[in-house]
């Protein structure tokens, strides 16, 4: 045990020679709060969770030399919208209201030459004759529907109506008018006016209507597959030509390239 000031060493000899410690400040965490009087812990008592080291920022050191924290900078907001601009079609409106007036007054005028003899036509009782005698089976049925078909597909063509559908029954016409041409004459003839020169084109331009939609100029005209037609015109496009092939093999069933 030390008896004198020499002893403990508070003398010259070792002033200045300890260094000082910083001891850094703690508050009291949201678990130090004093436990209840009557509480096992007894009064006064604190809880066992560690208390909490308070670190200064080093924004708030101002004159230390401490580089001071710059606030973060908000990124620029970027909108990303889709705006929509009308392609601009040019006269491909118009040049498709002219294939439809044509293609569509055509077979407009040969449908009621067979539905009501208009134009010197043979009429429903010529054009059932005309059937039977091509080896048609069903020739009164088939008479009926194909002057309908015919009639009622071509002015929808004109008006521009319904017209992938409209488009399939003119294209089914067309393939049997085409068999029924290619039958009549040996051998595949194209050449008119006993080839089928005439048919292949209405066939080719009837088709060429479903898949480019009839154009703005149209009482479907507002439709999206007016202007734009997808997978919807294809579909009637399959439908029209299995229509016309089904037709003439299952009521005629003759070979129109081999005679």
């Amino acid at each position: 045990m030390p008896r004198t000031d020499d002893e403990l060493d508070f003398g010259e000899r070792s002033s200045g020679s300890y260094p000082t410690e910083q001891i850094p400040s703690f508050r009291p965490s949201k678990y130090d709060e004093p436990i209840a009087p009557d509480s096992r812990y007894g009064a006064g008592a604190y809880s066992e969770q560690p208390t909490e080291f308070i670190e200064t920022p080093a924004a708030n050191t101002r004159g230390s030399g401490a580089a001071e924290v710059a606030a973060p900078v908000p990124e620029p907001i970027t909108r990303t919208e889709t705006v929509e601009i009308p392609a601009r079609r040019g006269t491909t409106d118009l040049g498709l209201l002219l294939l439809r007036l044509a293609v569509g007054g055509i077979f407009l005028v040969h449908g009621l030459q067979k539905l009501i003899g208009l134009w010197n036509g043979p009429g429903l009782d010529g054009f059932r004759t005309l059937l039977e005698d091509s080896g048609y089976e069903q020739a009164n049925l088939l008479a009926i529907a194909g002057a309908v078909g015919e009639t009622a597909g071509g002015a929808l063509l004109i008006l521009g109506l319904a017209t992938p559908f409209a488009g399939a029954a003119v294209l089914a016409v067309a393939i049997n008018a085409w068999c029924f041409k290619q039958a009549a004459e040996p051998g595949l003839a194209f050449f008119a006016p006993d080839g089928v020169e005439y048919e292949t084109l209405l066939g080719v331009a009837a088709a060429a209507i479903i898949l480019t939609g009839p154009g703005k100029i149209a009482f479907d005209g507002r439709r999206g597959w007016a202007t734009r037609p997808r997978f919807g015109s294809f579909i009637a496009l399959v439908l029209g030509i299995a229509g016309g092939v089904c037709l003439w093999i299952f009521l005629n069933g003759a070979n129109p390239l081999v005679q």
